[in-house]
Parts: C-alpha cells; structure tokens; sequence
C-alpha cells in the first residue's frame, strides 16, 4: 500500500511550504511595520527631511561688534573691503579641477598662482599654512584687498570665472587707537571649521555655527566671541531637482554684535608698550658683568591694574606682532614668522603665560608668612654677607653685610639672608628631613595670595604659575624619577648632574635649600605678571585680592547697556591691617632710600606729593641672564614689569615704570606735576557715552605721550611694530539677542599638582634653581 497523500505531498514537501509561508509572512509584517514607522509614526520628521532636499540655504555674515577701550576709542572694529572669494563646488566640477580658474584668477589679481592654489585648498594635519579650515562648501577668500578694476574684470567674464565672485564685506580691521598694538588681549578671528558647523547643525541663533562665520580663536575675540559675533542672516531658497531656484522659503535678517567696552586705556597702553619696548632696548644695549656680554632681553611684559576693581588698564607683552596679519586669511611666511623658534613666539601673551620666578618681589609673601608663624614684627634680624646652610653658601646679592635689621629695613634693601634664616628656622621647626605635622607657613600663605592658582582673568589659556609645596614635590618626583636616575647612572659633574644625583635618591623630600630658595621668590617658584599685579594692588587697596578683569560691560549696537560686568573679591589679605601698614611703609622706603630709590628719589619723582611704594625682584636662571622684575603701587594704580634676561629689577625696569607713572599723572622729569597733562590721575569708572547712531562720544586727547615715552618712534620701531590707525565701518543698528556671561575662568589644577613639563612650557620660561641671589 502506498504512503504517498492523495496531494501528492511528501511530509518534507509540505514543512518546507510550511517554513517557506512563514518566511513570507514575516517580510510582508516587517515591511508593514516599517511602513507604518516611516509613514505615520515618524511622518512628520521625514516630511520635513524631504522638504529640506529641496531647500537651500544663503548665509549672509552677520556684522561684527566692536571692541572698545575704556572712553569708546574703536580697538576692534570694522571696515567694507573688495572681497574675491572662490567656490571649491564649482572648481571640482572643472574638467581641469579649476587650474585653469585659479590661473586666470590669478593674473587679474597680480598674485603668483601658487598663492591663490594654496589659499583654497583644505587644511588638514598634513597640509601647512596657507590653507583654508573653514567648510569646504562655504566661498574662500583669496583676497580682501581687490581693487574696482579688478572686481569689475571677474564679474563681466562670469564665463572665464565660474564659482568666482568679488563683491563688498564687512571685515576686522584692529585699528592701532592712540598707536597701541594690544595684539595678544585682543586676539584674532578665523573661519569655522566643517566639524565646528556639523557640531552644532541641530543647535539656532548664537549656539549654531555657520559656515560663513568667523570666530575669535585667542584674547577677547574668543572668550567673548558670543556677545560679539552676532546672528547671521539666512535666505532659504527653494530648488527644483536640478537646483533651479523656484522661489524663496523664508528669509531671517541678520543680526549685529553687541560691543564690548574694555577697562584698556588706549593712551595708557601706548605708553606700556613704548616704555617697556624701550627698557628691553635699553637692556640690550647694557653690559652684563657675570656672563660678560649686553643683556639679551628677549621678552618681557607689563601690567597696569586699577587696585581699586582689578580692571586691567593696560597690558603689554614683546615681542610683539601686528594683529592685522590674521585679516583673510594669515599667509604661510607670516605663520612661520609667528610660530617658529627664532620668532621666539610673539602669541603668547606673557602677562598671563610667560611664568618665571619672581626673585625678591615674593618677599612681601614671606615676610605675611613669617609673621603668620609667629616671628615678631617688632624683632631684629641678621642680614650677614651669606649663610650656610646644608653644605651651601647662600650670598646675598653682591655680598652685602647689613648687620642686625628689621623686616622692614629687610624689604628695603632686599636682604636674603634674612629670610634664608627665617625659612630655615621655620624649617627646622616642621621637622627638617623628617617633618612631624609640619606647618609650611611659607606655602600655604604663598596660596592664600593666589600663587599656583589662575587669578581666572577674562583672557583664554592663563596659566597657574607654581608653588613648590611637599605635594608638588612628591608628584614631580614621582613623574622624573626614572630620569634623574638614568641622567645619574652617566656620571658628569655639570651643575645638572648633581641635581639629579641627588634627586634621584629623595628627590620627593623638602630640602632646606628648597625651603631658603622658595623664602626669596628662586628655586622652582613660578608666577606671572598678572598674579603679582594682583597682589600687590592687594597691599594697596587693603587687602582685597579682586579678580582681573578686562572687559566691563556689552553694549548694544545702539549703545544701550546688555550687560554690565562687575568686578569680583576673590579673597582677602591673609595678614591683619597692622601688617598691611608695615609692608606699605617699607615698600615706601624701597622708593626713598632702598633698591629703587635711584630710579625714583634719586630721579626727581615727588614721593612727597604722589607715593610709590616698590619691591624689586631680581631672578636668577641657570645658564641665563638674570630676569628683572618691579612690583609698584600707588594709591590708586599697580604697576609690573618683568624683562626675561634684562638684568636687575631697579636697573632694568625702573626708568620704564616711573615713565608710565609719570604719564598717568602728569609728572615731568623734574618732578612738577601738571595735572592737564595726565593721562588718567585716577581710574575711569563709568562708561563712555553713545550718540544716537551707537557711536561713542570721545573727548580729546590733552596729553602728547611721546613725552614720556622715553624714546622715539624710530627706536622703537624694531621692538613694537607701528600699526596704522584706520576709519571703522561702524555697524548698523540692531538689536541682538543678549547673551549670557562668558565662563572665562578655566578649571584650574590643584594647587599642589605637578607642573606639566611641556615644549610649550619651556617656550614660555625655562625652570629656574636657586642660586641665592634675588
């Protein structure tokens, strides 16, 4: 009997129809369900995806605002230029690439070709400068300084010049107000990349960029980039699938940057930049008796602070460069000029980057430190020649033998045998090698004035400084160890040699050498001009440590006020005002009778009438020149100079110092006051005035700062290139969107953690060991 069915079937026949409908009936409920997805769940998001297919949109820049000093001269501002720009969409689709454009293009605008072919092409990791790193899809400048004729050539051979245009715009222009340069607290702009635009495609108004804007990338430009780029205008177009434009979707109009009112005195920091471009020429041309050859003065920096508010006057920092360069786009000769080791890097701003010790001005710390351990401000200490200490002769500087003195007279005259006893005893008394709950009074009062910290100033990429605490050591030791160790194993007898022999065995203990060495600002301390600016308009004002500041309020393109930005009390004098009154008495007679008084008493300046107080600071560095530093105040104003390999502090910084203050009020070489020819007695409080149209209202100048400048334009010229004052196109009225207060202080490491040891870091100052001298 047969087991066939009567359909004819096999059992495997009919399982394997079974699976097969199965199959067939889970695709059919998969493409259901994913029909359903598409159609109805998500209908609307996909509507809107196909409707942008067929939108396009034309980004017009928005107007940038205007940087401002303190009385409404334009710092940053605006200027309409010619400018010829290239579409890569349009040279791609060249059978040639677009050479043949690019060649034309280049002829017309008498530029090599190779130039216009750097220009437009893509910056990427292995591409130099000049190139371009903005969207590739947005138009490339290859000039902003076409002439009519040559516009007029491109726009009537269209055919010769597909993707080509030249019409006006609106570019920055950094005008030189008053002769200042002011080129690294300022900063400079540059296009958006195409991450940056991808980055922020989902996000509206300031919080989206676009491919045709430009961005602060360093100073004020950048921290403050959101108040003044604006809102870009943008025209959607509707296009057919040929990409005919069919008609317009939507048009937003765009919106002007708001302005920024800085707390910089445009004639004010003129003279810093002159007096200290002076002083290191001066420098220069002094003879160094230790190394036997002149000064070479490499770079230097200037702070003038308002002690009153923290707001920063004036800020200079050499070398120095013209920050126009970066206007369209920056050519490769100039980048190298400002990037390699012979420029010895005009972009850092070493008021905030430039670290090194601070030789004796970190006296008034040790001396708050040592009275805060309980030494006796009433007592008599000695101040021989020189100390031993831990098999080390540590000198005073040139020798000097004081006999028994005050901490007063101590400050007067600089004497580091005072302190390196002080430090020492202190020392002994934690414990030595061996310390039992130690209480490093000379640390921990070096944090309580701010050290090792960012002071969280409103400029990008300030760096913290050092205090060479026990946790420092520790983590430092742990980082080079190995180092030490393999630099040992060679044997040698150089001065580094036997710092890493001996590192190498307890280089995480504190010595007492690093104890006396950090007790006179030498060893591995490291500050920067803008942090001993801050403490010394401290001792000033009474003891409040206030947070620098630059900028003061956003103004509106009409002039109304957005925002107001006040100053802000960090912390306080860690001293009692009987000790506050003894530093400035002291810091006083530093002008009278101590280190600085032949740059000041003995040089006619009215200590009777307008009272300095001083420290100088004289900082060694191994296998350099010393490093000069001037700490001073007045009632009103604290004034730094710091000049890498520039010599004593007195000698190196103080005519430079007592001509800034003689300019801000009005004291001549003789010592007469005309109060008609300061520059600014007191500091400028309130903001400038606006006309209607939101330009500011300026009063003009009375005072001629050549006079004390100290120095002719022709002898400054190679230390601070001029740069030339040009009309600002001011920008149309519009209101913009306020927005929120820049978070400009970094998160700062701990105090106590290692110092990066980078190539940038010995870009900006090389370590310095103590040699006992200050």
């Amino acid at each position: 009997m047969s087991n066939i069915p009567e359909t004819g079937r096999t059992r495997r026949v009919t399982i394997r129809l079974v699976v097969l409908q199965i199959l067939v009936l889970s695709l059919l409920a998969t493409l259901g369900g994913r029909l359903w997805y598409l159609q109805i769940r998500n209908a609307k998001e996909y509507t809107a995806k196909a409707t942008g297919n067929h939108i396009r949109e034309v980004v017009e820049p928005a107007v940038r605002g205007e940087i401002l000093d303190a009385s409404g001269r334009i710092l940053a501002g605006n200027e309409t230029r010619l400018v010829v720009s290239v579409s890569r969409t349009s040279l791609l689709q060249q059978k040639d690439g677009g050479k043949g454009v690019l060649g034309r293009l280049a002829d017309v605008l008498g530029m090599p070709a190779k130039d216009v072919q750097e220009k437009v092409r893509l910056c990427d990791a292995k591409t130099p400068q000049p190139c371009w790193n903005g969207s590739p899809y947005q138009p490339i400048p290859v000039t902003k300084e076409a002439t009519t004729q040559q516009a007029m050539q491109i726009m009537e051979r269209r055919e010769d010049f597909p993707g080509v245009t030249a019409q006006p715009t609106a570019v920055r222009r950094y005008t030189g107000a008053e002769g200042a340069n002011m080129a690294q607290v300022l900063g400079y702009l540059s296009p958006v990349t195409d991450d940056e635009v991808s980055k922020t495609a989902d996000k509206s108004g300031l919080d989206r960029y676009l491919p045709a804007d430009q961005i602060g990338r360093a100073g004020l430009e950048s921290v403050y980039d959101r108040d003044l780029r604006g809102t870009a205008g943008i025209t959607k177009l509707e296009v057919d699938n040929l990409g005919r434009v069919i008609g317009t979707a939507g048009t937003v109009a765009p919106q002007t940057g708001n302005n920024l009112v800085t707390s910089i005195d445009a004639r004010v920091q003129k003279v810093v930049e002159d007096n200290l471009a002076q002083a290191m020429t001066d420098a220069r041309n002094t003879f160094d008796k230790v190394t036997n050859r002149n000064y070479e003065a490499d770079s230097g920096a200037a702070v003038v602070m308002d002690v009153h508010t923290g707001r920063i006057v004036a800020m200079a920092s050499a070398p120095t460069y013209d920050p126009n360069l970066w206007v369209g786009g920056i050519s490769g000769k100039d980048y190298q000029s400002l990037t390699s080791k012979d420029s010895n890097f005009p972009l850092l701003n070493r008021a905030i980057q430039g670290q090194s010790a601070p030789g004796s001005t970190f006296k008034v710390v040790s001396t708050t430190a040592a009275v805060q351990a309980g030494y006796s401000l009433d007592g008599s200490y000695p101040c021989p020649k020189s100390l031993t200490i831990g098999g080390r002769e540590f000198k005073n500087f040139e020798s000097e033998n004081f006999g028994s003195i005050s901490l007063e007279k101590a400050l007067e005259v600089s004497c580091d045998t005072v302190f390196y006893g002080l430090a020492y005893d202190q020392w002994m008394k934690d414990g030595g090698i061996k310390p039992k709950n130690p209480g490093d009074w000379f640390f921990k009062t070096a944090h309580e004035f701010g050290l090792g910290a960012k002071t969280g100033i409103d400029l990008p990429a300030e760096v913290p400084g050092r205090v060479p605490d026990r946790q420092w050591k520790q983590s430092f030791y742990d980082n080079n160890k190995d180092a030490w160790c393999a630099q040992a194993q060679k044997g040698g007898n150089s001065f580094s040699d036997q710092i890493a022999r001996e590192n190498c065995v307890d280089g995480y203990q504190m010595r007492a050498g690093d104890a006396v060495n950090f007790a006179i600002g030498q060893g591995d301390t490291l500050v920067t001009p803008v942090q001993m600016a801050r403490i010394y308009s401290a001792l000033a004002n009474g003891g409040t440590f206030y947070r620098p500041t630059i900028a003061k309020a956003v103004i509106s393109p009409g002039g109304d006020l957005v925002r107001d930005i006040a100053p802000h009390e960090d912390a306080k004098f860690p001293g009692d005002q009987k000790l506050l009154s003894y530093i400035d008495q002291a810091t006083a007679g530093v002008i009278t009778s101590g280190t600085a008084a032949w740059k000041f008493a003995g040089a006619g300046w009215p200590q009777n009438k307008i009272e300095l107080h001083a420290k100088t600071g004289t900082a060694e560095v191994e296998g350099k020149q010393t490093t000069s530093w001037l700490t001073t105040y007045s009632k009103d104003y604290a004034v730094v100079m710091t000049i890498s390999q520039g010599g004593t502090g007195s000698g190196g910084s103080g005519d430079a110092v007592r001509r800034i203050y003689q300019a801000l009020y009005g004291v001549d070489d003789k010592g007469n006051i005309d109060n008609s020819k300061a520059l600014l007695p007191t500091p400028q409080g309130q903001l400038p005035k606006f006309n209607p149209d939101g330009t500011a209202i300026i009063k003009p100048a009375s005072y001629d700062a050549g006079a004390a400048q100290g120095a002719s334009s022709a002898q400054l010229a190679p230390l601070a290139p001029a740069v030339a004052a040009v009309a600002a196109g001011h920008a149309a009225p519009a209101q913009a969107d306020a927005a929120p207060a820049a978070a400009f202080l970094d998160p700062a490491p701990p105090a106590d953690s290692p110092a990066s040891y980078t190539a940038a870091a010995a870009a900006l100052e090389p370590n310095r060991p103590g040699r006992g001298r200050a």
